[in-house]
């Protein structure tokens, strides 16, 4: 069965823009290997954190929205462990009413872009 899962990963912020993309789509890469559908991806770009991790004060930010078997998550987050870019992450599965409030949020996000 698949479920709706919300993804989001901090990367270092000592990355070049490509090396920040570069990783972005290694885990989207990760994520379709294993049948999952990306449904949305955003990009929050360099931002500033509650507190230091690992002696950085800032980060890149990306969110990932997708679906897919359960067993996906674990290959996922196995990937961000051994990836020494990723810096902090969280993957959180979507109950119905986070998954319609999801839509709507990007659908407000596309009306505004429009």
């Amino acid at each position: 069965m698949m479920n709706q899962y919300e993804t989001v990963f901090v990367l270092t912020p000592v990355l070049s823009d490509d090396q920040m993309k570069e990783t972005v789509e290694k885990f989207k890469g990760i994520l379709t290997a294993q049948g999952a559908e990306i449904i949305n991806e955003e990009n929050w770009g360099l931002k500033k954190m509650a507190y230091p991790i690992q002696k950085k004060s800032t980060g890149f930010y990306n969110l990932l929205e997708f679906k897919a078997e359960p067993q996906v998550v674990e290959k996922l987050e196995i990937g961000y462990r051994r990836d020494e870019r990723v810096i902090r992450f969280i993957t959180v599965k979507l109950d119905k009413y986070a998954a319609q409030y999801a839509e709507k949020r990007r659908h407000a996000k596309q009306n505004k872009e429009d």
